[in-house]
């Protein structure tokens, strides 16, 4: 007796763990991957869609994102929050994500708040990251992992000082990131430091202050006043401070070579280094004419460096991308460049700018974008056992790609809060006509299903390296 599935998904070519691009068939049932089927096989299903023409990737894992209402990116506080940002995430390919959520009470008191409100609104699922700078969220780390299903931890090495205070934190030192490191160590967790030495920021900020005071060079200015190094620094002690204390570390935004070079070290001395980069330092640097809309913490860097980081994405050494998607608008870019609110949205160009600049331009395999934006993520972050990979037993969550579709991003187009994109006019080669989550298609034809609201499921992780 043929076993009658949910749907089929039929006539595309896939990229398979271990085959590569494959003509398939693909046979959903109960959410899950059912079975990979050879083209046209027999198949009773309740649906059929057609992905003739179409290239299917496993739905992207955006490790990497702010998620939050209006221009605070803390947390969301009403559903809309999420529908909108995962509606801008469907147009990227990305299926899956996993913000920042950022507090000084204890994450116990608010994470069901907040997990309720984000599924409320969500078209896609979801995990979170905490933000640890308190002593009493540091003593709930092992909570944390057992009973929240959280085991990755950000924490801002730059808040020092009175830094911290910009974002609500206190301040914290060596003595607290080690501490978590330990933490992380002994529970399963891992840390997620935003690498900066931000006593050498401010040596450097006041010199390119007092060369630069209005900001009237812009994104070299901005880059000069936070250079390569001062993150490269962080990387290296981050690293050296979670190999000694035994724990897993993921370098977030890796924006230059010299970054690239440092968690590269301490990885081949043996430290479990995760690395990570994001769309905007792949095609954006300090000569970018959009100007303080560039303003990002990493800052754009070099031409040199944002070359650095394509051969390390095409040689394997770095693991993952994320978008870091800031969804303030374009309000909180006034000022100039010492005013300027850093950060950009990015979650609808994931896909489309690995396609474009990466797969047509430099030749970035299927397969590797596949692994840089699912495979890798999920198994840095705790969901390989649902999720990463096209393959039986698995999450049905496909991004359906036209591979060769050409079209233009302009502002009238953006789906995020943000409302701009540092895209705006940019030729892309490569679309998201369709994607899955969990087997029900939540993007059609390239527009976000408004009765997918509420779909999205929080997905508890624990880590396996």
């Amino acid at each position: 007796m043929t076993t009658a599935h949910d749907l089929v998904v039929r006539g595309g070519e896939a990229v398979l763990p271990g085959v590569g691009l494959a003509a398939c068939d693909i046979a959903v049932t109960g959410g899950r991957i059912a079975a990979i089927l050879a083209p046209g096989a027999a198949c009773m299903a309740a649906s059929t869609l057609d992905a003739r023409g179409l290239v299917i990737l496993p739905g992207a894992i955006d490790a990497h994102l702010h998620l939050g209402h209006g221009k605070d990116i803390a947390r969301p506080r009403v559903p809309a929050d999420a529908a909108q940002e995962t509606a801008a995430a469907l147009r990227g390919g990305i299926t899956c994500f996993l913000p920042y959520l950022m507090a000084t009470e204890p994450f116990e008191r608010i994470f069901a708040d907040v997990q309720a409100v984000t599924q409320a609104g969500a078209r896609i699922d979801f995990g979170y990251h905490f933000i640890i700078s308190t002593e009493e969220q540091l003593a709930g780390v092992a909570r944390y992992v057992r009973e929240q299903g959280v085991p990755s931890f950000k924490i801002f090495m730059n808040n020092r000082g009175g830094e911290g205070a910009r974002l609500g934190l206190p301040d914290i030192d060596d003595g607290f990131l080690y501490r978590l490191c330990e933490a992380a160590a002994a529970h399963g967790g891992m840390v997620c430091p935003h690498p900066e030495t931000i006593e050498l920021a401010w040596v450097m900020r006041d010199r390119a202050r007092a060369a630069d005071p209005d900001g009237t060079g812009g994104l070299a200015t901005w880059n000069a006043s936070r250079p390569p190094f001062v993150e490269a620094d962080a990387v290296q002690r981050a690293a050296y401070l979670a190999h000694v204390a035994g724990a897993p570390l993921y370098v977030v935004h890796t924006s230059s070579a010299a970054a690239l070079e440092a968690g590269l070290r301490h990885r081949r001395a043996g430290a479990r280094v995760f690395i990570e980069t994001c769309p905007h330092y792949l095609t954006h640097d300090v000569g970018w004419t959009g100007g303080d809309l560039g303003k990002i913490n990493p800052p754009l860097r070099s031409p040199a460096d944002r070359e650095a980081l394509w051969a390390a994405l095409l040689s394997g050494e770095i693991d993952t991308v994320g978008t870091d998607h800031v969804h303030r608008d374009i309000a909180a870019k006034q000022g100039g460049i010492w005013t300027a609110s850093p950060g950009c949205p990015g979650l609808e160009t994931l896909l489309p700018v690995l396609l474009s600049e990466g797969h047509h331009k430099r030749g970035l395999s299927l397969p590797r974008i596949a692994a840089l934006t699912a495979g890798n993520p999920a198994r840095a972050m705790g969901l390989a056992h649902v999720k990463g990979a096209i393959a039986p037993a698995l999450d049905a969550d496909l991004a359906l790609i036209d591979l060769d579709g050409q079209w233009t991003l302009d502002r009238s187009d953006v789906v995020s809060g943000a409302g701009y994109s540092i895209y705006e006019g940019w030729r892309f080669r490569g679309r998201v006509v369709h994607a899955l989550v969990r087997g029900r298609t939540v993007l059609r034809d390239g527009a976000p299903d408004a009765a997918a609201i509420g779909w999205g499921r929080y997905v508890p992780r624990r880590l396996a390296h």
